[in-house]
């Protein structure tokens, strides 16, 4: 027999789902003068995508055995804690080692008071993709790429829009994305087929 659920006058509330609603005012590169201001929802959409995509080409062209379902969950709810943390710019953040690690075990904290808003019955699945300690690396490394991946598209647009503030992130960027190539073949491949792209107006992307 099936149970009814109790009409939502009289039903437990969560608050989760009203935290993550507020992804969209969180601004990402506080410290950089922006064409466009990115929020790390929109952000983590992105990263999302490009993680499936990551996933799938290591899949099929290059014999590799990702689980592409998570990959994309974990790529979904990556930057979730930055509701409680806020977007914490790239050169505080690696400014010292003590920063850094302070940083993490906020950062760890904020995914357990955010797993910690749901219903107790469900806090297990959302935990095994927000905190991070759950997470496999194999997981996490595709899910870095992605992001890294989407921090360096966003740096081309920005100059595309004759904005020179990101410069410097495009080149620390794509060293990095050049060295994650080497044992992730997805992200050159990505690179090589999607990326140049971004660089086209709408006339150009329509022309063909």
């Amino acid at each position: 027999m099936s149970v009814s659920p109790p009409p939502e006058s009289s039903a437990p509330q969560s608050h989760f789902f009203a935290y993550l609603a507020r992804m969209k005012y969180i601004v990402r590169w506080g410290l950089m003068r922006n064409t466009r201001a990115e929020n790390i929802q929109e952000h983590s959409l992105q990263v999302a995508m490009i993680a499936h995509a990551l996933a799938v080409i290591g899949n099929d062209l290059f014999g590799e055995h990702n689980d592409i379902g998570r990959i994309v969950t974990v790529a979904l709810y990556h930057d979730a804690p930055e509701i409680i943390t806020g977007d914490l710019p790239t050169p505080i953040k690696y400014f010292r080692q003590d920063i850094l690690d302070s940083y993490k075990a906020l950062e760890a904290h904020a995914e357990r008071k955010l797993v910690g808003l749901l219903p107790a019955q469900l806090r297990q699945a959302f935990g095994s993709v927000i905190e991070s300690e759950q997470i496999e690396p194999e997981v996490a490394r595709v899910v870095k790429a992605a992001d890294s991946l989407s921090a360096y598209l966003k740096c081309l647009e920005e100059g595309f829009a004759g904005n020179l503030e990101f410069k410097k992130a495009e080149r620390y960027l794509l060293e990095k994305l050049e060295t994650m190539q080497i044992t992730m073949p997805a992200v050159g491949y990505f690179r090589t087929h999607f990326v140049a792209g971004f660089e086209l107006t709408l006339d150009d992307l329509s022309h063909d």
